[in-house]
């Protein structure tokens, strides 16, 4: 069947004929039916949960029995993400997408300020447009549970390991991961990779260029040049801005944890919250800008790197609380929005609330300043 694939096969995305298995495999995940049961009815959670599993297992399996390809699970998630934009944000616009050809496969390296939402808002406006949705890189510090394997490997995700220690090891996952995105583009599938390890939580998109060096290895594999390789990926750098971002004050608790303490300790599940909140969590607007291909050579990863950041920079969307947390005066801020801003940081300790200013504030100045 996918012979040729094969190699892919512990990091790839589902192909079609897996994904009744693996709906059948997430049906029978006692963890994933606790969960749905703990979100759907958290009153029956306690010691009555056991009845209802039977009943959500049945609800599952004629929610999904239509499901068997992996364009049917695209088409379920619209829905989920249709109803997560109503419920969670005040519409999301995007722009640049015109300059791209729908034919066409790309390698989108976009900011990175949100663990599930940055590449399901990339996937939403490609979807409105009639594009086909990409290929995600997903951490798999992510994915400590296998019903989260499942659910990404299901939604088109693929995994790029990190838990990976001896360097040999190292290196060979990265090899694998190069080729795969290489493979994906050439078999006419876009893909979306966050262009740094990590959210950026102080606001700064920087790019790090040694995904941009992982990109490559699969270039030197086949004898080739940097300036010769990279053009063929089609990069385009992608800049997705939230109004608010419903991490915000977690995300400035931690900084200033690293500020006072030195070091934080994440918890079990802080990643698991952490993509919870940011699908529930209050977003307002939500901007997508899709930049230009880059297709001049560039000589090496780090000036690659600054060409990206130009892009996301100058594309950034800026609203009302990133002029507010900067003090640029703008047309954009009214006396309500400085109230709403103030709102945000007065329960706040002054340290905690300063780095959050901060956060929302380096977009502008960066803008400001390029």
């Amino acid at each position: 069947m996918h012979t040729d694939n094969d190699i892919y096969k512990e990091i790839r995305p589902y192909n079609d004929d897996e994904v009744s298995d693996a709906i059948q495999r997430l049906v029978n995940d006692k963890q994933f039916t606790t969960a749905i049961l703990n979100y759907r009815f958290p009153q029956f959670s306690g010691v009555l949960g056991w009845l209802l599993i039977p009943l959500i297992k049945r609800f599952l399996i004629n929610k999904w029995s239509n499901v068997k390809t992996v364009e049917d699970v695209q088409r379920q998630v619209s829905k989920y993400m249709h109803a997560t934009i109503n419920q969670s944000c005040d519409g999301v616009t995007c722009t640049g997408l015109d300059k791209l050809d729908p034919n066409k496969a790309y390698l989108f390296v976009s900011n990175h300020r949100d663990i599930a939402m940055d590449p399901a808002m990339v996937n939403w406006c490609m979807f409105q447009k009639k594009f086909s949705t990409v290929r995600i890189a997903i951490g798999d510090n992510l994915l400590k549970k296998p019903c989260a394997t499942e659910l990404m490997r299901l939604n088109k995700s693929f995994i790029v390991k990190r838990s990976a220690k001896a360097p040999r090891e190292v290196l060979k996952s990265l090899g694998l991961l190069s080729s795969y995105i290489s493979n994906s583009l050439e078999t006419g599938n876009s893909v979306w990779i966050a262009q740094k390890e990590g959210r950026a939580k102080d606001g700064n998109d920087k790019t790090d260029p040694t995904i941009l060096k992982m990109f490559f290895m699969e270039g030197r594999k086949r004898k080739q040049s940097f300036t010769e390789f990279m053009p063929s990926l089609n990069i385009v750098p992608v800049a997705i801005s939230y109004e608010n971002d419903p991490c915000d004050v977690a995300k400035a608790n931690e900084l200033y944890q690293k500020q006072t303490a030195g070091s934080y300790e994440k918890g079990e599940l802080e990643d698991i919250d952490s993509i919870i909140q940011g699908i529930v969590g209050q977003k307002r607007r939500i901007h997508v800008s899709f930049g230009d291909v880059i297709k001049d050579p560039i000589e090496t990863p780090e000036e690659l790197a600054v060409e990206i950041d130009r892009q996301i920079t100058a594309n950034y969307r800026l609203f009302p609380a990133n002029y507010i947390a900067a003090g640029i005066e703008h047309d954009s801020v009214t006396p309500e929005e400085k109230a709403k801003f103030d709102e945000k940081l007065s329960p706040l300790p002054s340290g905690v609330a300063t780095i959050l200013k901060d956060m929302y504030a380096y977009p502008a100045r960066k803008q400001l300043e390029s």
